[in-house]
């Protein structure tokens, strides 16, 4: 009975905690990563994970023609730097901040309306911590109103 007892706690804390960071991380990008997109507007999405060093993720989205968009990237990840970049269907590379000191903010207005690819990679901090440091990363889109 102990036993059972025990194993139902694990995997109840282990469905749990997921949950929370989760939680916390989407609650990180309301309240300050939101802030990054004035004065254009919110789209109304939270996009928000939390990576370790050395991780990326992938995110898909469309852009409509003359429209003003400014894509915002923050993290709560120590001294670690994250870099994003913008891919089209044809996998050209339209943007990297990697080029620009891995500014957290791009600024942009297409001429024509597409999907593009956002790659987010949070890179490894130079003063070589044993363990890697893990955090919340948030992609914010905001456009301006006309």
């Amino acid at each position: 009975m102990k036993r059972s007892l025990f194993i139902f706690i694990i995997v109840a804390l282990f469905f749990a905690l997921p949950q929370s960071g989760k939680s916390q991380c989407k609650g990180y990008a309301k309240k300050i990563c939101k802030a990054e997109l004035s004065p254009f507007t919110h789209d109304g999405n939270y996009h928000a994970a939390i990576l370790t060093e050395g991780e990326e993720a992938e995110l898909y989205k469309t852009f409509y023609s003359d429209q003003e968009y400014r894509i915002a990237i923050c993290g709560a990840i120590g001294q670690s730097n994250i870099e994003f970049k913008i891919v089209d269907a044809h996998r050209n590379e339209l943007y990297n901040n990697r080029n620009e000191d891995y500014t957290n903010i791009w600024d942009f207005k297409l001429d024509s309306s597409q999907q593009l690819k956002l790659v987010v990679k949070v890179l490894k901090a130079e003063d070589e911590t044993e363990e890697p440091q893990s955090g919340c990363v948030a992609i914010m889109f905001g456009f301006k109103v006309k």
